[in-house]
């Protein structure tokens, strides 16, 4: 039998705090942040040795750890899990894990290489994933102040791929759409006129004086579903594919309403124009995309940093073991940990790994009634998601850059978009990678793990081949195009979580890291959590510069983004 781990008490001060948060995930980290600048007295604690939990960068051999372990969590019921202290008048709900990753498939083609370099990666565990310039995330980094602890590197460029072998570039300014050479002069005038309509109508719809009422789009076409609207405009279907996949980021088919499990209106399709097109050379950038120097995982490291500046403690590898339940009322009072050290609180949050058990039979009708809403909602979609490590650049001159594959573009059954983000190729510029390498991240929606495998490997095999075989021959394809050659890869299919409804009785658990390309739906559900935790707190209240802020800051009101 393997024993279990011991752990060192922490032995603080203080056992009581304000807020005590479990787990260092982005939603976690921001509200750490966010009560810490309020003034709240914070404990925040993580099993993990590393920062960041499901929204972590970390290095190979930690990814492979990490993702084996939760994909094989044991399965356990909450009902039978609880015990009674009889020195203190609480009881102790033991607490359980979910498990979140499923399908795990590694696959390692150059092993001696890669266990050379294995601590030069910092691979996301949530890729891909980047900021638009002028979305709220992005104004979340500057009006929280962490922007000061974080450099950011402009995404060079955004692809599309045709449904023909070919990369071809977005068209995204006026400029782009005159230089691209995949468009014909009807299509680019076509491209153009509409950008023109896009702008007169939000001229029009902000008060622009150079915008005229007559300019707006009907309230009957804002109201329709925007592919429709699109084929009103007779734009083509190769622009109208750019406008819906590579630009608004649509999710599915937008032409096939059997299989679209979200229709975009017209009216939100102008919003995510309007965001892509103000996103366009913000903060220098070339274009409307950032990456974080070092990886996503960096954002969570930043929140915790500003946390910790306003007195916020931390604890890593330090499980908790159970909720502590006041005997008389049933309402939360605290948590164990591992160490056996138990703290209290007056509210606590919990990363999505874990289950919030019912209490015993015997607690009060109104606690189990509660607690019945506590937990998390599976959400029946997945997010299949695919990391591999290349040898070249899908793009000789370019390092960095956005891949969408449309829906159908790979097989007649594909009925999601896949996005594939390339990070690398010098190891002084992002830093998540050795030099000549590349780091390349799939993600696609799907239903189930099979699904979520075909899309994977589709858009993998149209792009890479794997070393060659001893007998000289590319294995396992017969392409002799010169593609990139595969050197790593893992796949893995991970389940999505929706925060419930309701009175949230003191414990709130975080939504795990949704489908999407950007942070924005994470970063708004995370700002109300924390509203429905303290409605009458201001989310990061403005302040002055202070001595806190790193000297090489020069100004906090901007992004760092290196050249």
């Amino acid at each position: 039998m393997t024993e279990l781990p011991s752990y060192v008490p922490i032995e603080l001060e203080t056992t009581t705090f304000d807020l005590i948060v479990v787990g260092t995930g982005i939603p976690e980290s921001v509200i750490a942040a966010a009560a810490s600048a309020t003034g709240k007295t914070v404990l925040h604690l993580d099993p993990n040795q590393f920062y960041g939990s499901h929204s972590a960068s970390i290095h190979l051999n930690d990814l492979t750890s990490f993702l084996n372990y939760h994909a094989n969590l044991p399965s356990t019921t909450a009902a039978n899990t609880t015990s009674v202290s009889s020195s203190h008048d609480f009881t102790a709900l033991n607490l359980s894990l979910r498990s979140l990753y499923s399908n795990v498939e590694t696959a390692n083609y150059a092993p001696e290489t890669l266990a050379q370099h294995s601590t030069k990666f910092r691979v996301d565990l949530g890729g891909p994933r980047v900021f638009l310039c002028a979305d709220k995330a992005t104004d979340l980094l500057i009006k929280s102040g962490i922007n000061a602890y974080l450099d950011f590197k402009g995404i060079e460029a955004s692809f599309i791929w045709d449904g023909s072998g070919r990369l071809c570039d977005v068209p995204d300014s006026r400029s782009a759409i005159f230089k691209d050479k995949s468009l014909s002069l009807l299509e680019k005038n076509q491209l153009m006129r509409f950008f023109k309509l896009v702008q007169r109508h939000l001229g029009a719809s902000n008060g622009d004086d150079e915008g005229r009422e007559s300019s707006k789009i009907s309230e009957e076409d804002l109201e329709s579903p925007f592919v429709e609207f699109l084929k009103k405009m007779r734009l083509p279907p190769k622009i109208k594919s750019i406008i819906l996949y590579a630009i608004c980021m649509v999710d599915y088919d937008q032409d096939n309403l059997e299989v679209c499990k979200s229709v975009l209106k017209t009216r939100d399709g102008m919003e995510r124009l309007a965001l892509y097109q103000n996103s366009i050379g913000r903060y220098g950038a070339s274009g409307a995309l950032l990456y974080p120097t070092y990886g996503i995982g960096e954002l969570s490291q930043a929140f915790c940093r500003r946390a910790a500046v306003k007195g916020c403690i931390y604890v890593l590898r330090m499980p908790v073991t159970a909720l502590l339940m006041d005997q008389n009322s049933g309402q939360y009072k605290g948590v164990r940990l591992a160490s056996g050290e138990d703290f209290f609180s007056h509210q606590l949050v919990l990363d999505p790994t874990f289950i919030v058990p019912l209490p015993p039979a015997s607690s009060p009708p109104d606690l189990r009634e509660s607690f019945q809403v506590l937990s998390l909602k599976d959400d029946k979609r997945k997010v299949a998601r695919g990391i591999c490590i290349i040898n070249s650049s899908l793009k000789p001159d370019i390092s960095q850059f956005l891949l969408i594959y449309p829906p159908r573009s790979l097989f007649p059954e594909q009925d999601t978009s896949i996005r594939a983000l390339q990070i690398g190729g010098d190891l002084d510029q992002m830093a998540v990678c050795p030099s000549g390498m590349f780091v390349l991240y799939f993600s696609g929606l799907c239903d189930d793990a099979g699904q979520g495998k075909r899309l994977l490997h589709a858009a993998m095999n149209a792009l890479l081949t794997l070393p060659v075989s001893e007998s000289g021959s590319a294995a396992g394809s017969e392409d002799t195009e010169v593609k990139p050659t595969l050197l790593w890869s893992m796949l893995y299919i991970q389940e999505l979580t929706t925060v419930p409804t309701g009175q949230y009785e003191n414990i709130i658990s975080t939504p795990m890291l949704d489908g999407n390309i950007n942070f924005s739906d994470l970063i708004e559900s995370t700002v109300v959590l924390f509203q429905k935790m303290y409605p009458d707190e201001v989310f990061f209240p403005e302040t002055p510069s202070s001595p806190e802020v790193p000297e090489n800051s020069e100004d906090d009101t901007e992004l760092s983004l290196e050249n």
